[in-house]
């Protein structure tokens, strides 16, 4: 698929942006268009990251897999389609949420708002509308990988190396490892992902003031 449709600014799509690079740092695709796929891979490669690919969900959770079996670099952040076909983008989001760390910025139409919306809530770090500006995808996705390292470990891995399973707090229950928050009357409250994070950013820093720059980093700016 033409470069021209997605990047409106007039100027080569592929010129480098980034001196010195991000490290390498490993990103995955995943859209059902393979003229996206390659339009993404080619440009991001050219900004200095790693690109992986995948047309699917299944693709996308045995790529991050094996990302981690291997040993190799994890990934670090996935460029993610929201409507393709078999499992949607939402769905396949709240599985990658449950079992790796990784900063996800989702593609949507401009005319799904609603998607959007509930994408932040599941726990997208990002959007971004199509047809979309390279340039701005790009700039999206320094801006999370900023807000990421600024924040440190994510609340998931931190519970397991610094926090305790569980916190009590007022008659409450927030059990760091399963995610999951119990009511003094013994009643499981659901929580979102950037809900959990929110409040876990709290319960790990007890009696701090902390700053709205700081609470968006500790929870990588989820609505």
């Amino acid at each position: 698929m033409a470069a021209e449709r997605f990047d409106r600014t007039g100027e080569s799509p592929f010129a480098s942006e980034t001196s010195g690079m991000a490290a390498r740092e490993h990103i995955l695709v995943v859209d059902d268009e393979p003229g996206i796929r390659k339009l993404l891979q080619q440009y991001l490669s050219q900004q200095g990251y790693r690109v992986d690919t995948a047309a699917n969900g299944e693709a996308m959770l045995r790529a991050l897999e094996d990302a981690e079996r291997a040993g190799r670099r994890a990934v670090d952040a996935v460029i993610l389609d929201l409507v393709m076909p078999g499992e949607d983008g939402l769905s396949l989001m709240r599985r990658v949420r449950q079992s790796h760390d990784v900063a996800i910025i989702i593609l949507t139409l401009k005319s799904e708002a609603t998607d959007r919306v509930e994408g932040l809530e599941q726990g997208a770090d990002d959007y971004v509308t199509k047809p979309f500006n390279l340039r701005e995808l790009l700039a999206r996705l320094k801006s999370v990988r900023r807000r990421v390292k600024a924040a440190g470990p994510s609340s998931a891995q931190a519970a397991g190396r610094d926090s305790p399973s569980a916190v009590r707090f007022d008659g409450w229950l927030l059990a760091m490892t399963t995610r999951e928050l119990t009511s003094p009357s013994g009643e499981r409250v659901a929580l979102s992902p950037g809900e959990f994070d929110l409040l876990a950013a709290f319960v790990r820093n007890p009696r701090r003031l902390l700053s709205r720059d700081r609470l968006l980093a500790l929870s990588r700016d989820r609505e």
